[in-house]
């Protein structure tokens, strides 16, 4: 194929405003990737966008397997809540409403 440009699971995109630091969860339009080093805002950071991660969650809430998540673009953290939210993976492992982190596969999802 002439036409193929990449793989796709790793990007290298802009880093956002506040710059990143490395395994962060970035959002940048609508592509959802965990940055794999430090950049300064308006950098270039490579980010993967297919995987299992750690991420920071949002507390309050328990997660079941499988059930579909969002990344909270203010808060910066993974939730349930999809309202104003990016829908980015599904969990792995469940999760406390008093945990802190949460296991997230990131990519495309049913449903």
């Amino acid at each position: 194929m002439k036409n193929f440009v990449q793989e796709g699971e790793t990007l290298t995109v802009t880093a956002p405003t506040g710059g990143v630091n490395s395994g962060d969860p970035v959002l940048v339009g609508h592509i959802f990737g965990v940055a794999n080093f430090a950049a300064a805002a308006g950098a270039p950071v490579e980010i993967d966008t297919c995987g299992v991660f750690v991420l920071p969650k949002a507390t309050g809430a328990a997660w079941a397997v499988g059930d579909i998540l969002y990344y909270d673009a203010t808060a910066k953290n993974i939730t349930e809540t999809a309202t104003n939210n990016t829908k980015i993976g599904v969990a792995t492992v469940a999760a406390q409403n008093t945990d802190t982190t949460g296991y997230v596969k990131i990519g495309p999802t049913v449903g």
